[in-house]
């Protein structure tokens, strides 16, 4: 592959990767964690809407199930179509359009007046929410210093507890306290939709991806304000030497990684990356079922168990609270065993999480084998946005990165409504055990990864 710009891009990126983290990277990360943790707060709010909506308007279990999937319908489309926009017209617009799509189409749902009204705007939810998580990854990744890469996507993957916490509290004090509590909820949930402004203005578009478009002059004003940034805990603004050696740059290859959109989806496949992106799909699309399946109906599943609305809202805080110190050990790892091994460990923690909490009787064992199952699934998840955008060049990263979360998607659009079949089957052991089994086939999938801990990113 050869770099349209040889003497510049090398030098763009090298001077991004020797940098200390400054009050710009927070900013980047900060900026770009609030929306993650937004989204979660609309994806973790269906699992209590769904619980409510079961007893206010008399749902099967087939109709709550076509709830969740239609919104992760929306988010395979999303996906895939998202990490193509973004490798063409930039990450920061996109991210941008993406928030504001959810965050309209979330706040309308607190209007609708029946199944199929809230079905169809679950779809628009499931785009905008679909396209902008892998976006997202990669902008961060982009801007990270390549010493402490990996630890900072799990930092903003850790965002996603922080929302999916406020979706539980929201869940446990609203919707069962107020008279249509679940149209509050969604009314809340559209709060992306003015945060999308402050995206849109307030970051910087990734200086990668605008030396990638021969803007250089533009990813030379970008850079320059992450040199002249205080390093954090400082007040002082100082501007890096030139001369500081950068970290190595991968070594181009021959062949130039394609621009159009068919050619990027073709190189997906080339030599190069045709392990990588198989082994990526696998993973993305058991780690997707297994979660989702999981923890949208796990209120729902402590409801069906005789217990009340507030009790089971109240388990499943104490359930995703969980989420936190998964996140933060992992982050911890990532960067001290690597990205595969953090990865699949985490997933193995997973698979007999899964199977004890499945098989679990008594308030004290759901608890605990929750909370187990959110440790390391939500760690797991870290590792997994840390490492997909690592495996692509700049020029086709965000299409990588969206294809296979695309993928995963797909997942979890069969989840929810598998789980209604598999409870008739067997009831929670047999659903949870399945689980169980998708995380043991994710967690040998991983090994199918390049590992770029340390390393910097391949900006072909």
């Amino acid at each position: 592959m050869t770099d349209a710009s040889p003497r510049t891009t090398p030098t763009v990126a090298g001077r991004l990767d020797a940098l200390p983290f400054t009050r710009a990277h927070l900013k980047v990360l900060t900026g770009s964690g609030l929306g993650w943790a937004l989204d979660a707060m609309d994806v973790g709010l269906v699992s209590f809407v769904l619980a409510a909506l079961i007893a206010e308007w008399s749902l099967t279990g087939e109709q709550a199930s076509w709830i969740a999937s239609a919104g992760f319908v929306g988010m395979a489309i999303g996906a895939s179509l998202g990490g193509l926009l973004a490798d063409r017209y930039g990450r920061r617009s996109v991210f941008a359009v993406t928030l504001l799509v959810y965050g309209l189409a979330t706040g309308a749902s607190a209007l609708v007046g029946g199944l199929a009204a809230l079905i169809v705007l679950r779809v628009f939810v499931g785009l905008g929410l679909g396209a902008e998580l892998p976006v997202a990854s990669t902008y961060v990744s982009e801007f990270a210093p390549a010493r402490m890469r990996g630890r900072l996507i799990v930092i903003l993957e850790a965002f996603w507890a922080v929302g999916w916490t406020a979706a539980a509290l929201i869940g446990y004090l609203v919707i069962p306290n107020l008279a249509d509590g679940w149209r509050w909820a969604f009314a809340l949930g559209a709060l992306p939709a003015a945060y999308a402004l402050v995206v849109r203005w307030g970051l910087p578009e990734s200086a990668r991806w605008l030396e990638r478009q021969g803007r250089h002059d533009e990813a030379e004003a970008v850079v320059e304000r992450f040199e002249t940034a205080a390093p954090l805990g400082t007040s002082r603004r100082r501007r890096p030497q030139r001369s500081v050696e950068p970290v190595a740059q991968a070594a181009p290859a021959a062949t130039p990684v394609r621009l159009s959109a068919g050619e990027r989806l073709r190189t997906l496949w080339a030599p190069e990356f045709r392990v990588r992106t198989a082994a990526l799909w696998i993973v993305w699309f058991c780690v997707n079922f297994a979660y989702y399946g999981a923890f949208i109906w796990i209120p729902s599943i402590l409801f069906a168990q005789g217990y009340d609305l507030v009790k089971s809202f109240g388990f499943t805080l104490l359930i995703t609270l969980a989420q936190l110190p998964g996140y933060a050990v992992a982050a911890w790892l990532i960067e001290v065993w690597g990205r595969r091994t953090t990865l699949s460990v985490f997933l193995v923690g997973s698979a007999i999480a899964a199977v004890l909490f499945g098989t679990a009787t008594g308030e004290r064992a759901i608890i605990a084998t929750g909370m187990a199952l959110s440790f390391f699934n939500l760690g797991a998840w870290g590792a997994l946005y840390a490492v997909t955008p690592e495996n692509y060049p700049t020029s086709l990263r965000a299409t990588g990165s969206g294809w296979a979360a695309g993928v995963g998607r797909i997942a979890s659009i069969v989840a929810p409504l598998t789980v209604p079949v598999l409870l008739g089957l067997g009831g929670a052991p047999l659903l949870f055990t399945v689980f169980g089994a998708f995380f043991v086939i994710a967690a040998a999938a991983a090994w199918g990864l390049a590992d770029r801990r340390g390393a910097a990113l391949d900006d072909r």
